[in-house]
């Protein structure tokens, strides 16, 4: 069943008399639990695909139906109310609060759902314990590793539940053992049934996903099983969540 579906999605960017089509007529269905990489080259239109996804910006023409909603047209604050329930997401630079502990971060998306104070920190503190932060629940982010925080990013993003995962360059900040520990956390989520969309310009982080997406010049180029790993990295280690 579709949790994703495009047609024929345009978006243009103008500056004064330029338009800029960073996305042009694309077509795609993602299905509920799927696993699937965005890939291209700079300029490709990969991220302003995963942004429109997201409900992060507007498109400019063509029909999104999000989960059955369709989403051309909602309002800012329903977009974001459809963020809120449909989406988390995990982004390279992190985007935690700095002065705010692992809990905190964590708690701050059931905050904005109304989730009442000692059902949100239990919800916090289960999800961190999920991504194997249970001892660093009251570490703020200068105190954590890069790998570190983007766990506490990940528990963020799923401690809501929602059904739909988007990552946006997770490990391009990260050293390759610890981009291999994340991976298997996204892969152990997608196991549990969570949709993953991920964005990379890496050909070993495709490999752990089913299939891939190409874009090139806004345009979607190719959509095909993703290429199979050898090296045995993909295997999930016991308890990683």
């Amino acid at each position: 069943m579709a949790i994703i579906e495009v047609e024929n999605l345009v978006k243009i960017y103008k500056t004064g008399d330029i338009e800029l089509r960073a996305l042009d007529d694309v077509t795609c269905t993602i299905n509920k639990g799927e696993f699937v990489c965005i890939m291209g080259p700079s300029g490709s239109g990969k991220s302003t695909m995963m942004n429109i996804l997201g409900c992060l910006d507007v498109l400019t023409s063509g029909k999104y139906i999000l989960d059955g909603i369709s989403v051309k047209g909602q309002s800012r604050a329903a977009l974001a109310d459809i963020r809120n329930q449909k989406i988390g997401f995990v982004f390279q630079g992190y985007n935690l609060l700095q002065k705010a502990d692992a809990l905190e971060n964590v708690e701050m998306p059931l905050m904005y759902r109304g989730v009442p104070s000692s059902v949100r920190r239990k919800m916090a503190k289960e999800a961190l314990e999920s991504v194997g932060l249970g001892d660093r629940i009251h570490n703020r982010p200068v105190q954590m590793s890069g790998g570190q925080q983007q766990r506490v990013a990940i528990a963020r993003a799923i401690v809501g539940k929602a059904p739909i995962l988007m990552a946006d360059e997770p490990t391009g900040a990260l050293d390759t053992k610890t981009t291999v520990e994340i991976m298997q956390i996204f892969t152990a989520l997608h196991e549990e049934g969570t949709t993953i969309i991920l964005v990379t310009h890496e050909p070993d982080i495709a490999t752990w996903s089913q299939r891939v997406l190409r874009f090139r010049d806004g345009k979607l180029v190719a959509d095909e099983e993703a290429p199979k790993d050898s090296s045995g990295e993909n295997e999930i280690k016991p308890g990683t969540i």
